[in-house]
């Protein structure tokens, strides 16, 4: 293999593979990044079997070759170094890599060894904006259970209809579920692991539209010259569409900052709870947030839209917050059934979002 190529280019698609090194693999060949050069074209491989990105970039190339070299080390050296242009030169398994007046040469290994990219066959496809999914990853993927006994709720359903796509991740405690009207000619229903969507956004620009492709065992975004491969979860996903209603006892519509405030402050002592507890009083047109701990105990008051219902009912604070916090419009609703049904958070003028939360069972 021998190429020249712009270092600041070379840099930034090596930060795109990176995205599919994990730090805690057994592997050593899966420590490396494959790159590929052929036709002017470099293309850079990684993988650790749960996500796999190749991406492509333009490059001088006089002779064509595959070689795999070790992720970090690669990726250090090219953003150290100080001159527009590359040269590297592979014989025998070394690098010889040429920047200005720095020379590197470095090991490398045989791409032979390294494991190949998904094989899809037979799928389902259809297309997305990068907005939309950094704004749906951004609503989701932090209500999803952490607990890798229960591998399927550490994922996100990716739930397919005919006119809309419903983006939903729960955890036993909290739901987050992120609509998008799209029409599509298939319905179905995958999981997606969080970990992959979370590296996903990090590789997206804010315009893209990407193209996606649905298998039986894989998920896979193509754009801007790179494609992102990510497993699936096998499994079946809780049906939430039983937990949704529209029967409210009490809808309460509050100033989202000043709820989101309230409760924050609230929870400096919540905190010294381990469950992290704050109590709701709802009344007339008032809500009162209480919590209490052995250091001491805290009172605030929300106003809110009159109700002629009266409810008590209590939080984990941390819940509520973490779904407040991805809202955006100015005026939020809160609406409560009873002390044992779930608070279901909505913003006013977009219904496209709903955040779930279980109340926290009151002695008494």
């Amino acid at each position: 293999m021998k190429i020249r190529i712009n270092r600041k280019e070379l840099a930034r698609h090596i930060q795109i593979v990176q995205k599919a090194i994990s730090a805690r693999t057994t592997m050593q060949i899966l420590e490396g990044i494959k790159l590929s050069a052929s036709e002017n074209t470099l293309t850079l491989t990684a993988t650790d079997t749960e996500i796999s990105i190749e991406t492509k970039c333009s490059c001088i190339v006089e002779e064509e070759g595959n070689i795999v070299i070790n992720s970090r080390l690669f990726g250090d050296i090219i953003r150290k170094l100080n001159n527009d242009l590359v040269d590297i030169n592979v014989e025998n398994y070394n690098m010889n890599l040429r920047c200005g007046e720095s020379i590197f040469n470095i090991s490398v290994q045989n791409a032979e060894d390294y494991p190949d990219l998904p094989r899809i066959d037979e799928y389902k496809s259809l297309k997305l904006t990068s907005s939309q999914i950094k704004n749906t990853v951004r609503k989701t993927t932090f209500a999803v259970s952490q607990d890798e006994t229960r591998i399927i709720f550490t994922g996100v359903l990716m739930d397919i209809k005919r006119d809309f796509i419903n983006f939903v991740a729960l955890d036993g405690f909290r739901m987050a579920i992120q609509k998008i009207v799209k029409n599509s000619d298939f319905e179905n229903q995958i999981i997606i692991p969080s970990r992959s969507l979370n590296e996903l956004v990090k590789i997206l620009d804010d315009e893209s539209e990407i193209d996606i492709k649905i298998s039986r065992n894989n998920i896979i975004f193509s754009f801007n010259n790179t494609v992102f491969y990510s497993t699936l979860l096998s499994g079946e996903f809780f049906n939430y569409n039983g937990l949704l209603r529209d029967d409210n006892i009490i809808s309460c519509k509050v100033n989202r900052h000043e709820f989101q405030s309230a409760v924050e402050r609230a929870s400096l002592l919540a905190r010294e709870d381990r469950a992290n507890l704050i109590k709701f009083n709802i009344e007339d047109n008032l809500i009162e947030i209480k919590s209490n701990s052995e250091i001491g105990d805290v009172f605030e008051k929300v106003e809110t839209s009159e109700n002629s219902e009266s409810l008590k009912i209590a939080f984990n604070s941390k819940y509520i917050l973490d779904g407040v916090k991805t809202l955006e419009t100015e005026d939020i609703m809160l609406n409560f059934m009873d002390s044992v049904n779930p608070l279901i958070i909505t913003e006013v003028e977009d219904d496209s979002y709903i955040y779930l939360v279980l109340p926290v069972r009151l002695a008494g």
